[in-house]
């Protein structure tokens, strides 16, 4: 499984990107307000930092004006992916631009007739909320999972990109149903390394050193 980082901050992207542990990075309106930054020029940031796919979002709601958006988004670099609304006119928005050769990300996605629509107008990633649907008492993994298998029994090519990630046990549950990539703020990346038992035992294992007086420079 993919990881994408979703976040507009460069510095915490360099971080993870330095371990190898960025595959991409995905953004959107809320996170381009809380970097401070112009929309247009940390993309640009990013995708120089970046190999792999960045999500811009469009801010229309018509399909025209998202149409115009993402071509703008798309000349920012070649892996640009323009992100727009799971709507009938992102839906068509999509296909236009997926038409023209951009990739596509379909966002805010809450059903599988909605992932349905997303593959049939040839979006390259569709992004299935699991968080918001737990707030609601839904099962968010569960979505991942239906969507999975609409995939797999018609041979769709669109991605299905996990989002709204708000813990380390969402990572691994996407990962054990499928989900081709998981986008996740940093903090919950960085947390995935820890384990009660790990401190447990490296304090044991320093004490222990100590002790026998071991030095190794």
């Amino acid at each position: 499984m993919k990881f994408f980082v979703d976040t507009a901050e460069i510095d915490a992207i360099a971080e993870l990107n330095a371990l190898g542990m960025v595959d991409g990075v995905t953004t959107n309106p809320s996170l381009i307000m809380k970097s401070g930054r112009d929309i247009l020029e940390v993309t640009k940031e990013i995708c120089d930092m970046v190999s792999g796919p960045v999500s811009a979002e469009v801010v229309a709601l018509k399909a025209e004006d998202m149409i115009a958006e993402g071509r703008k988004l798309a000349e920012i670099a070649p892996n640009i992916a323009v992100k727009v609304p799971l709507t009938w006119d992102g839906l068509k928005a999509c296909k236009v631009l997926t038409d023209e050769g951009n990739m596509v990300n379909v966002t805010l996605c809450f059903t599988p007739n909605q992932a349905l629509l997303a593959a049939k107008a040839g979006a390259t990633f569709i992004s299935p909320f699991i968080g918001r649907l737990d707030d609601l008492n839904t099962d968010g993994l569960g979505l991942i999972a239906e969507i999975r298998t609409i995939y797999d029994n018609f041979g769709f090519e669109t991605n299905i990109l996990a989002a709204s990630i708000r813990t380390p046990n969402h990572m691994s549950d996407c990962a054990k149903i499928g989900a081709d990539v998981a986008t996740a703020p940093p903090n919950v990346i960085k947390a995935m390394a820890n384990h009660v038992l790990t401190d447990k035992g490296l304090d044991q294992f320093v004490k222990d050193a100590e002790k026998a007086g071991i030095k190794i420079l």
